[in-house]
């Protein structure tokens, strides 16, 4: 079937969106244990980037669950079709000139590997928030953890399945020792290092588009 599909080339670019909005295309991938923080850096990030102006979006695991990959489970095989799904969407979301954050625990890096090789090296930055087990089970807003150890939920990450650490994140947010306002800031700061933002004095955000 896919033998009879050509891909329509558009007339609007991603360049031109990006110079619109002031700002380039990324993925921001935030991964890391159950309540270690993803969603909630990631939310806090969007909030700062809003007031400066970009154009974002958070793609939240849970959220993604209840409509696209809502035919899927946890296992193995669901959890990878899961993010495959998640990584293609964001292509789109590139495109389009948004900067993404998505937040998913995504905890092998086989998975991420393969998501992170939909995207050229400059569109896809890795945000690992690393935090201890103990401290994750203790924030737990859902009780997960505890279910978890009793039986009750199968396959759950730290407890009854693995998570693989990244190796070279581009930016880790030790989330356990941080606040939300330190993390959000050292994305930021990296956002604007590698000419994703560029601010002026007044934290505003000027074109860090190339004019072509």
């Amino acid at each position: 079937m896919n033998d009879y599909l050509k891909w329509h080339q558009p007339t609007v670019l991603r360049s031109w969106r990006e110079r619109l909005h002031g700002h380039r295309a990324v993925v921001l991938w935030f991964t890391g244990l159950p309540s270690s923080g993803k969603s909630t850096v990631a939310h806090a990030l969007e909030e700062r980037l809003h007031e400066l102006k970009c154009n974002t979006f958070v793609f939240d695991g849970d959220n993604v669950r209840h409509g696209l990959c809502g035919d899927l489970g946890f296992s193995r095989e669901d959890r990878t079709e899961n993010l495959r799904r998640v990584g293609e969407m964001l292509k789109l979301f590139i495109e389009a000139g948004v900067i993404s954050l998505a937040a998913f625990v995504s905890p092998f890096t086989e998975d991420r590997k393969r998501v992170k090789d939909l995207f050229s090296e400059h569109d896809f930055i890795e945000v690992y928030c690393e935090c201890p087990i103990d401290v994750c089970a203790e924030r737990d807003p859902k009780g997960h953890y505890q279910l978890a150890k009793d039986g009750v939920i199968k396959d759950f990450t730290g407890v009854s399945a693995p998570y693989e650490e990244p190796e070279a994140p581009n930016v880790r947010l030790t989330t356990a020792t941080m606040s939300v306002y330190e993390c959000v800031e050292a994305v930021v700061d990296y956002l604007v290092e590698c000419k994703v933002l560029k601010l002026d004095d007044n934290a505003d955000i000027q074109s860090a588009v190339a004019q072509t």
